[in-house]
């Protein structure tokens, strides 16, 4: 198989407008397409999906694993979400290579700030 890149990631949600608030008002996010059932947002390199499976006849579950979103500065940025009225799940995290803090949207799905500052093996820089 060979991969050229991401083309988008998913969440689910029960409330598309809700959600539609969330990601775009909240979090800044530009929708790229909005359609009756669904949204497309740009985060970064990469299209955020945010759908109603009802739509579908599917079940609706938030996602746990989490989208990492890269922004500058962890620190600032969660302060700027604080300020809009985001909860975040305990404090920030510094591990050896990056930190990183973690919330949900209003439907439950895990979302991370992230900012890598350690280099890659490779010598790459983040």
């Amino acid at each position: 198989m060979e991969v050229e890149k991401v083309d988008f990631v998913s969440v689910l949600t029960q409330d598309l407008p809700r959600a539609k608030r969330f990601y775009s008002e909240v979090l800044g996010l530009e929708i790229e397409s909005e359609g009756e059932h669904d949204l497309e947002f740009g985060l970064g390199q990469v299209t955020l999906d945010v759908f109603d499976p009802s739509s579908i006849g599917q079940s609706f579950s938030p996602s746990p694993a989490g989208i990492a979103i890269r922004v500058p500065d962890v620190a600032a940025t969660r302060a700027e979400l604080e300020a809009k009225g985001v909860e975040f799940d305990g404090d920030i995290v510094r591990t050896s290579v990056c930190d990183m803090t973690f919330f949900r949207d209003p439907d439950g799905n895990a979302l991370i700030l992230h900012r890598r500052f350690a280099p890659f093996p490779d010598g790459r820089q983040p």
